[in-house]
């Protein structure tokens, strides 16, 4: 049984993100609650790390909240797309689901949010709070969600987000009560050459 992450897309999926030369691994998420520093898999998930770094670039993210908090299965932290006032920003056409590259919805993986259409996701994405196998790419039986890095540096900060209050609002559960806002996310390292 699929879980449908809402990204609220319906477009059609797009092969790539917008052409950049970006090439970088690590961003760093300052939160109102702490840092978090993901390391990007490139190799494993070309499509949505590029789609992620471009997002980190334009300031996408600047501003938004973790707008669910889960405890339960799947336990995870989701943000990128809402402001504080649960405001949607707009995004560039979804991309294509890298579920199936061999990475797996294990405690501090970041992957792609989307809808019940595996290529939908957009800008939203979720931290794994825990081992969310169910979330996981099967073949000939579910499309998964793309995993494509992980928490490198902030994990406590992770832990400390997944333990907030929520309620539903807006006609969304899982809500933080305290908005968890993404101050800014920034690329800090990259490949030389």
């Amino acid at each position: 049984m699929a879980v449908a992450l809402m990204t609220g897309c319906s477009r059609k999926a797009s092969k790539e993100p917008k052409d950049m030369d970006i090439g970088l691994k690590k961003v760093k998420l300052e939160t109102s609650m702490g840092d978090i520093v993901i390391e990007l898999n490139e190799e494993a998930a070309p499509v949505t790390v590029k789609n992620f770094l471009q997002y980190a670039q334009e300031g996408f993210f600047d501003g938004t909240i973790f707008h669910r908090v889960i405890r339960t299965n799947p336990a995870m932290i989701q943000g990128g797309g809402f402001t504080a006032e649960i405001v949607r920003r707009e995004t560039h056409p979804p991309i294509v689901n890298e579920a199936g590259n061999g990475l797996e919805n294990d405690r501090g993986t970041i992957a792609m949010a989307r809808t019940s259409d595996p290529d939908s996701a957009t800008a939203q994405f979720f931290i794994n709070h825990k081992n969310n196998d169910r979330l996981n790419y099967v073949e000939n039986r579910d499309p998964g969600y793309a995993v494509f890095g992980k928490v490198v540096e902030g994990m406590e900060t992770v832990d400390k987000i997944a333990t907030v209050k929520t309620a539903t609002r807006m006609g969304m559960d899982d809500v933080p009560i305290e908005p968890v806002v993404i101050k800014s996310a920034k690329v800090v390292s990259g490949k030389q050459g």
